[in-house]
C-alpha cells in the first residue's frame, strides 16, 4: 500500500510537531551576545562612541582607498624581504611537518606512545599564535627577519602537520597492505603507498601556508620581526594612510597571485 487509505478516503499524515530547538538556540545566542557586549559583564561596546568615530573613520578609509603610488619604491625592499621570509619559513616548516605528520597519524605512526607524544607536541606548537612566537624570538635573537622566520616556521609546523596527519588518516589502506605483503619496511611503505596519495594535498597545504606567511608577516613585523609589517607599522604611526593603502594593495595582488598559482598546481597534480 503506497498511500494510507481507509474506507476509500485518503488520510493526510500528521503534521510534524514544532521543534523548540531553533527558538531556544536563538534565545541562548541572544543572551550570550548580550553578555559579551554589555558594559557590565562583557567588553563594554559603546555604540555612541562608534557613531561619533564614523566621520573620522570615513576620512581614514578615503585616504586608504587613494594609495600613494609614489611610495612604491620604498616598499619594494621590505616586500622582497617578506617574500624571502615566507619562502624560507615555508620550506623549513613544511619539511619538518612532513615526518611529524606521519608520526601523528594512526596509520603511519610506529606505535601508540609515539602517536600520542607527537600529537601532544603538535598541539602545544599549534596552541601558540604566530604573533606570540614572533615576540618570543625577537627577545631571543633580536629584532630582524630571523625572528620572523623562526616564528613562521613553528606556525607552519603546527598547521601543516595537523592538516596532513588528518589527510593520512583518511587515505586508502589498500596500497599500504599491498606494500606490506610485498615485504616493504615502514619507510618504504610510507614512501611508495602513503606519500603518493597525500602529495597533492601536501602541495596545496604548502602553498596555503605560504599565503598565510605573507599575511602573517604584516602582523609579526609590527613587533620587529622584519618584513613589510615594519613599513606598515611605521606608516600607520605617521598617519600616512595613503601609504598604508598602497601596502595593502601590494599584499592583495601578491596573495591573489599566490592563489592563482596554487589553483594551477592543484589542477596539474590531481
Amino acid at each position: 500500500m503506497t498511500a494510507a487509505s481507509i474506507g476509500g478516503t485518503t488520510q493526510r499524515p500528521p503534521k510534524p510537531g514544532r521543534s523548540m530547538l531553533v527558538p531556544v538556540g536563538l534565545a541562548v545566542a541572544a543572551v550570550i551576545t548580550y553578555w559579551a557586549l554589555s558594559a557590565e559583564f562583557g567588553i563594554g561596546l559603546d555604540l555612541g562612541a562608534i557613531l561619533e568615530d564614523i566621520p573620522r573613520g570615513s576620512i581614514i578609509l578615503s585616504e586608504v582607498l587613494r594609495p600613494n603610488f609614489d611610495f612604491f619604491p620604498r616598499t619594494t625592499g621590505a616586500m622582497l624581504e617578506t617574500i624571502q621570509m615566507a619562502i624560507i619559513a615555508t620550506a623549513i616548516g613544511c619539511g619538518i611537518a612532513l615526518p611529524a605528520a606521519f608520526l601523528a597519524s594512526r596509520i603511519t605512526a610506529p606505535n601508540v606512545p609515539v602517536l600520542r607524544i607527537n600529537r601532544a607536541i603538535l598541539n602545544v606548537i599549534r596552541a601558540l599564535p604566530d604573533l606570540l612566537y614572533a615576540m618570543i624570538f625577537v627577545t631571543a635573537v633580536s629584532i630582524g627577519p630571523l625572528a620572523g622566520i623562526l616564528a613562521l616556521v613553528f606556525f607552519n609546523i603546527g598547521v601543516i602537520a595537523k592538516l596532513l596527519s588528518e589527510t593520512v588518516d583518511g587515505i586508502d589502506v589498500g596500497p599500504i597492505e599491498a606494500a606490506r605483503a610485498a615485504g616493504a619496511n615502514r619507510v618504504a611503505t610510507v614512501r611508495t603507498a602513503v606519500f603518493p596519495q597525500v602529495l597533492p594535498n601536501y602541495v596545496a597545504y604548502s602553498l596555503y601556508v605560504f599565503e598565510l606567511n605573507i599575511r602573517a608577516s604584516t602582523v609579526i613585523g609590527i613587533v620587529g620581526a622584519g618584513g613589510i609589517g615594519n613599513v606598515l607599522n611605521a606608516q600607520i604611526g605617521f598617519f600616512r594612510y595613503d601609504n598604508v593603502g598602497l601596502v595593502i594593495l601590494e599584499l592583495f595582488v601578491l596573495v591573489l597571485a599566490i592563489e592563482l598559482v596554487s589553483v594551477f598546481l592543484r589542477r596539474r597534480l590531481v
